[in-house]
């Protein structure tokens, strides 16, 4: 049997290296108060923005609360925003602030028994018509599989197409650790990918007698 290759990133070609470029060069013209590129700024980044809060957060309600969050804090920040690293890399590390400083008001708080499951949210935020995904098979289930390390570092470069270096530097951790928790990430994926694809055993003939 053939292993289906896992999905690369559409943001991977939706976001070259020079659309990166152009969303900095937007966020230092935003800075000094072009209200179009802060327009440009926010649409460019915002499903970015949506999709990683959504596989770090615990709270499906949240995401978009959490999404609004990182850009007024970033928005309120540019001030401060100097070009030395990706705009895109800059505003994901804010939004990773936004998602822990939710997570520790929360560890305090009384959490419902009936919160809906995560995973909800993050469906709307997933590639559809993957090849090598059945229909009843979801990439989000999959994920969610994975430990958060290994889950944080396949999103960012996997899904948002962040490179290593940038995806290490926002998780805080040497590049080859972000590449070695890619790789598990991916293994383990491909092996539940098969699994999951594996024909169902048939009936035995008692059985279907029966």
């Amino acid at each position: 049997m053939i292993t289906p290759a896992l999905p690369l990133s559409h943001e991977r070609r939706e976001h070259p290296a020079s659309a990166d470029e152009s969303i900095t060069a937007w966020a230092l013209a935003a800075r000094g108060g072009d209200p179009a590129a802060v327009d440009h700024f926010v649409r460019a980044l915002h499903r970015d923005v949506i999709r990683y809060v959504a596989h770090l957060c615990a709270d499906p309600q949240a995401v978009d609360d959490l999404a609004q969050d990182t850009f007024l804090r970033a928005l309120g920040s540019l001030h401060r925003f100097e070009g030395r690293s990706s705009a895109r890399t800059w505003l994901l590390s804010i939004a990773r602030r936004a998602v822990a400083d939710s997570l520790r008001y929360t560890a305090v708080r009384p959490r419902p028994a009936d919160l809906p499951d995560w995973e909800l949210a993050v469906e709307l935020a997933q590639p559809r018509g993957v090849p090598g995904f059945d229909d009843g098979v979801a990439l989000l289930e999959l994920l969610a599989s994975l430990p958060d390390e290994r889950r944080e570092a396949f999103v960012l470069t996997q899904l948002l197409g962040l490179p290593y270096a940038e995806a290490a530097e926002l998780s805080d951790c040497p590049v080859g650790t972000v590449r070695s928790r890619v790789a598990r990430a991916r293994a383990t994926l491909t092996a539940l990918l098969a699994e999951a694809e594996q024909p169902a055993p048939a009936a035995s003939p008692a059985l279907a007698a029966a």
